[in-house]
């Protein structure tokens, strides 16, 4: 195969702001991905990662940039006076141009030592590209090494670092050899924004997770449902995140005389102004604050919700929605950036107006009614029109979506294959190579006749339309 012959013992430096990352699994399938192929893959980490992040995945850096140790400050600074022509431009634009604030222009100096630094690092492994995950200082580091090493360069961009903090991506974009993005939404973007930005460069790379492919697919009629409904939601918690919206919810919904308990899995600086925010509502009873919750303890919290909630102000695609879905969950989330490619509303899961508290509550209600109503869990033939609003029938197309369009086999394969073929030599062009990673969304009619969308009130714009975007 082409991919096979073009790693004929490539290596390629892969380097992350934190690796490994319990957040970014992605991070760590791809190096394995590409290894399992056959590439020799120098895995690096701008910080230095906490020892049980290291246990947890079983894998390590090979180069840490910081802390800085020895002598490599002064020979960092040697080695970009002495290859100063292939860094001269980026210096200039730093000091010269751009709307960037003052200590955005100091910290690009600062990256561009640390450039140096990981070059120098870099020069024993014979390193013929190097590609880095997000767009943040570390795909500036990325991009001064290649320079100074004359390799290639390329980074995949997900949802902040280019949503919320785009830096110098202008730059960025300009250099690399390619671009991966988790969204169809963040590539119309781009181009929106840097028109002149070459359309061959720039491709979707969709991430995905696990799915059983043989497990039931109406895994809810086999459970017993617990009395009280219940909302989960999981994610670090960050201010991005903004689960004091949730919480505000569930204040609302208390009000409203709704039986529910909600959870919320994940750790993060926002805790305690969390902490004080269900203390003020008093809803102590009511949601939970459950901190970190090891992956193999998932399972069972995922099994017992009957609606997985998402209130972020900014996403790529999240995991998290998806792996509710693979496991046959319903999903709320807010319909921005990406999300409406996953969750298509009635059909897949459901979506609100992003940042509107009453269209939150209200899809919450909503969903509660579907669950509890005899009628909707009534049994009727798999397959049929009649199975329209009935939550099984969500569950089963979430399934769905998740396993032919976000599959973490399918889109590992699909990366490795595409980056092969963009970093190998180009002696021949593999036909449809632009497209190689576009995941056309199979119509999810061709798998049970599923509804095209169930009477939910308000229904928000699907896939189709243009997606809300809210930060």
């Amino acid at each position: 195969m082409l991919a096979n012959r073009l790693t004929h013992m490539s290596t390629v430096a892969y380097l992350a702001n934190q690796f490994p990352s319990a957040v970014e699994p992605y991070v760590v399938d791809e190096i394995d991905e590409l290894r399992r192929r056959g590439v020799n893959v120098v895995a690096g980490s701008v910080r230095q990662p906490a020892m049980q992040e290291i246990f947890a995945v079983d894998s390590a850096p090979e180069i840490t940039l910081l802390p800085w140790r020895g002598l490599i400050v002064l020979q960092a600074a040697w080695l970009c006076i002495r290859r100063w022509s292939r860094i001269s431009d980026l210096v200039l634009r730093v000091l010269f141009c751009g709307r960037e604030s003052p200590w955005q222009r100091a910290k690009a100096l600062l990256h561009t030592w640390l450039g140096a630094g990981y070059a120098l690092r870099l020069q024993e492994h014979a390193v013929e590209h190097i590609h880095v995950h997000h767009g943040y200082f570390g795909s500036w580091i990325a991009m001064v090494a290649a320079r100074l090493l004359d390799v290639g360069f390329s980074l995949t961009l997900h949802g902040s670092d280019l949503l919320l903090h785009p830096s110098y991506l202008d730059v960025k974009l300009a250099n690399c050899v390619f671009c991966l993005t988790v969204s169809e939404y963040n590539r119309c973007l781009l181009f929106e924004r840097y028109p002149t930005l070459d359309a061959n460069k720039v491709v979707v790379s969709r991430l995905g997770v696990e799915v059983d492919e043989r497990a039931n697919f109406f895994p809810g009629r086999t459970q017993t449902r617990c009395a009280t409904f219940t909302l989960l939601s999981v994610g670090r918690l960050h201010v991005v995140k903004d689960h004091a919206f949730l919480v505000r919810a569930c204040a609302q919904l208390q009000a409203a005389g709704v039986e529910f308990e909600c959870s919320i899995a994940g750790d993060g600086p926002e805790r305690r102004n969390l902490e004080r925010l269900i203390a003020k509502y008093s809803l102590e009873d009511r949601v939970t604050l459950l901190g970190h919750v090891p992956r193999e303890q998932m399972n069972s919290l995922y099994d017992r919700a009957d609606v997985v909630v998402l209130t972020s102000r900014s996403e790529g695609i999240p995991l998290v929605l998806m792996e509710a879905m693979a496991r046959g969950r319903i999903v709320l989330a807010p319909a921005i950036t990406g999300i409406p490619e996953l969750v298509i509303p009635g059909q897949t899961g459901f979506l609100y107006e992003p940042g509107s508290m009453g269209a939150f509550v209200a899809r919450v209600q909503f969903i509660a009614s579907l669950i509890a109503s005899p009628a909707r869990r009534t049994e009727r033939p798999v397959g049929t029109l009649s199975q329209a609003g009935h939550p099984e029938w969500v569950r089963h197309a979430a399934r769905v979506q998740v396993l032919h369009n976000f599959n973490r086999r399918k889109s590992l394969k699909s990366f490795a294959d595409f980056f092969l073929q963009r970093i190998g030599p180009q002696t021949e062009s593999p036909p449809h190579e632009n497209s190689v990673l576009q995941q056309i969304q199979l119509p999810l009619q061709r798998h049970g006749g599923l509804p095209v969308r169930v009477d939910e009130p308000d229904a928000v714009a699907g896939p189709r339309g243009r997606p809300v975007f809210d930060v």
